[in-house]
């Protein structure tokens, strides 16, 4: 018996449950830059250089190791399209009894993958991916019957369930959740560690060159190129997390500072979501370091929840709600997503720097996304589906299964309330307590409706206004609400007035 096995480019774990199910000399494995795959959102250059060089050099590691790997690369002389067209080109040289393959992280390949049976008349064996915590199966189980699904009773399931931080069966530290301790802003003499850098390798190197040909006019700068593209160098980047950055990660992890892209962050989930780190390795790892007193149970509390509990849980939400989650509108929010979120051409400074430097790392920490690029968004009455389709293509960790439910439930609430309490929207008020980007803005944030005002001042009551019959039943924002109709009617219609002054020089 030979098999064809498919191995995705965010699948590059040793152990995949799809390459379990073979000997290495009864399968044939296979792998491809499908230039579908490069194109169907505006991917970032780095993103591209990062998944096709961590491929190739799983390829090389698994040929190494016995394997027979079919390698179809984007710069041949006639890549393939699309997975479909490369197991077709397969099926032609080799005759297979089964294919295998580990379930995609997308809705969009797992219906051109279920659809493969029919069209190749042979047995397509599709594996749940056990590389993740909570199966699909334990994680209906938990949501059925609930009236709210919220990430905070989930999380407390999963730490039960893994035992970290757990001593017995009470919560290590007496508490569940540290997150009141994490929000400190940071001043800009704090001291930073350097962020992590594997440097590029000669098939890395080889890699950027490609993208630099093939993808000239494509989003964000291709160097200089810091990630891992190996197991070996995502450890690296672990430890040098675990030994820099965790003990201040937890204090600072909402902080933002012009000119400080990474802070206290660890930028270890691009090489969790592709396979290069296991997620619970991790997690072990940072336990340790709290368990052994290298770092305070803040820091360590607070990413393993990140990890554990909130990766899981948009994960499940993904799943769980079907392919047509990332349509949702619960605003009815149509406006079409400002140039400026390419190219970083704006004079809020906020705005400014959180996507001049994702131009530049693909990269952002997740204030940045949920309080920056994601307030404004939301305010602004941003159509959610085309800041989703940004947010996929731009940083270096996105992949659907997790960035959708951030985008379309956290962020943008146009699931109606099924992932987040309340809309996370803000005035500049937030943005100036936890950064430093207002004091040099060409708007002045203490100024609610003036000509210089900044824009999320106006945008956020604007934006409360008038989704008011939506939003006034949430008991998160009564007290918001009565604040806006303890107003003069002078007071809200400047809000209105300058609001709309902003979304026309949109």
């Amino acid at each position: 018996m030979t098999d064809l096995v498919l191995v995705l480019g965010d699948q590059l774990t040793p152990d995949l449950p799809s390459l379990r199910q073979t000997a290495p000399g009864d399968a044939d494995i296979l792998m491809v830059e499908a230039s579908r795959e490069t194109g169907y959102v505006w991917h970032h250059r780095k993103k591209i250089v990062f998944v096709l060089s961590a491929m190739r050099h799983f390829a090389a590691a698994l040929e190494a190791s016995g394997r027979r790997v079919i390698y179809h690369r984007l710069d041949q002389d006639k890549p393939c399209s699309s997975f479909t067209e490369a197991v077709e080109r397969a099926l032609a040289a080799h005759s297979y009894d089964r294919i295998i393959l580990t379930e995609p992280g997308e809705w969009r390949l797992r219906k051109e993958f279920d659809g493969w049976q029919d069209r190749f008349d042979l047995p397509v064996v599709i594996v749940e991916d056990d590389r993740f915590i909570c199966s699909h199966d334990r994680f209906n189980a938990w949501a059925e019957g609930r009236k709210q699904l919220r990430m905070e009773y989930f999380y407390r399931e999963m730490r039960r369930e893994t035992g970290l931080l757990m001593d017995g069966d009470k919560p290590a530290g007496g508490r569940w959740n540290y997150d009141t301790e994490n929000r400190k802003p940071a001043a800009d003499d704090l001291f930073m560690p350097a962020p992590f850098s594997a440097g590029p390798d000669a098939e890395t190197r080889a890699v950027i060159d490609m993208v630099a040909k093939h993808f000239p006019d494509g989003f964000g700068d291709l160097e200089p190129f810091r990630f891992a593209v190996t197991p070996d160098g995502a450890e690296a980047a672990l430890e040098h997390f675990i030994s820099e950055s965790l003990a201040d990660f937890g204090t600072y992890q909402d902080a933002m500072l012009r000119g400080t892209p990474f802070l206290h962050h660890s930028l270890l989930s691009a090489y969790m979501n592709i396979g290069l780190l296991d997620p619970m390795t991790v997690c072990r790892r940072v336990e340790d370091a709290w368990r052994s007193g290298r770092v305070p149970i803040n820091s360590a509390e607070g990413y393993i929840r990140q990890v554990i509990g909130w990766r899981e849980f948009v994960r499940g939400i993904y799943w769980r709600e079907g392919a047509d989650y990332v349509h949702r509108n619960a605003f009815d929010a149509r406006r079409a997503l400002p140039d400026f979120y390419w190219t970083g051409d704006t004079a809020m400074a906020c705005l400014s720097e959180a996507i001049g430097q994702t131009r530049r790392e693909a990269y952002a920490h997740h204030i940045q996304r949920l309080m920056v690029t994601g307030t404004f968004a939301l305010i602004a009455g941003i159509d959610p589906h085309a800041l989703h389709e940004w947010y996929l293509a731009v940083y270096i960790d996105a992949f659907e299964w997790v960035e959708a439910p951030n985008t379309i439930g956290m962020s943008q609430f146009a699931d109606g309330g099924l992932l987040a309490s309340k809309p996370y929207a803000a005035s500049g008020a937030y943005i100036n307590r936890m950064s430093d980007y207002c004091g040099d803005c060409r708007y002045n944030v203490k100024d609610r409706t003036g000509p210089d005002s900044c824009p999320f001042n106006s945008l956020y009551w604007d934006f409360l206004d008038r989704n008011a019959d939506t939003l006034r039943g949430n008991p998160r924002l009564g007290p918001v609400y009565r604040n806006w109709d303890r107003m003069t009617d002078d007071k809200r219609q400047a809000y209105r007035d300058r609001a709309r002054d902003v979304l026309a020089d949109l």
